[in-house]
């Protein structure tokens, strides 16, 4: 049996190599049901302030000169081109490209059987998940959605994005010490999808894959085998 392809969306201040190295774990522990294509983000990030850097998805900034960049798929602060989960904002900026990139993704290394995002990634899925069932964005045909330290955006902007409960199937993943994205924030996502599964763990901001994960990873994929 083929294993499912899925496309990998990494949070704010990652990239797709960072993130593929952050889910190793993740890779090995569902390496019979999965094949994972990560894709890169088209903004570029300015470089934080060291003290700043572990407060999005606990990424190290990059040294100048080095090859791995701080990406984003939005900003929220359109002035200081940065991006913050619990920032209100009338607009964002960044958005569209990043639809973009995805539709490239789709067309190029597709097709793809499910979606995985973490974080700004996971919010970002909700919103390809919602384009997807409006019909909107027809190269888009994600069968499933997994979304990691997920949250509904603070964008007024992106309001259209939550309008009526996602079809999709999809399992939500959060954790109870995450200090980046509260599991509050992560609980608000879920009344957007209908029937949502729920992975809850005991630590942070971090893609869970510890062997006690398995068989909640596999009963949610085995639907799609």
């Amino acid at each position: 049996m083929a294993p499912l392809r899925v496309l990998c969306i990494h949070g704010y201040r990652q990239n797709g190599s960072s993130f593929r190295e952050k889910t190793g774990a993740l890779r090995k522990l569902l390496k019979k049901q999965l094949e994972l294509v990560y894709i890169t983000a088209p903004l570029t990030v300015q470089p934080a302030a060291a003290e700043e850097s572990s407060k999005e998805d606990n990424i190290s900034v990059p040294a100048a000169g080095g090859s791995e960049e701080s990406r984003g798929w939005w900003f929220s602060d359109i002035q200081a081109l940065s991006f913050s989960a619990q920032q209100q904002c009338e607009s964002s900026l960044g958005l569209e490209e990043s639809i973009a990139t995805v539709r490239e993704a789709v067309k190029t290394q597709g097709p793809f059987d499910g979606v995985l995002g973490f974080s700004q990634g996971a919010a970002f899925v909700a919103m390809l998940c919602s384009l997807q069932e409006q019909k909107l964005e027809p190269d888009l045909n994600f069968r499933f959605a997994i979304l990691v330290a997920g949250f509904r955006s603070a964008c007024e902007e992106h309001l259209k994005f939550y309008k009526a409960p996602l079809q999709i199937p999809s399992l939500h993943v959060f954790g109870l010490e995450d200090k980046v994205i509260p599991d509050n924030m992560s609980r608000e996502l879920l009344s957007c999808f209908q029937d949502p599964q729920v992975l809850i763990h005991p630590g942070g901001h971090f893609v869970p894959a510890a062997g006690a994960h398995r068989q909640t990873y596999q009963d949610f994929l085995k639907t799609f085998q």
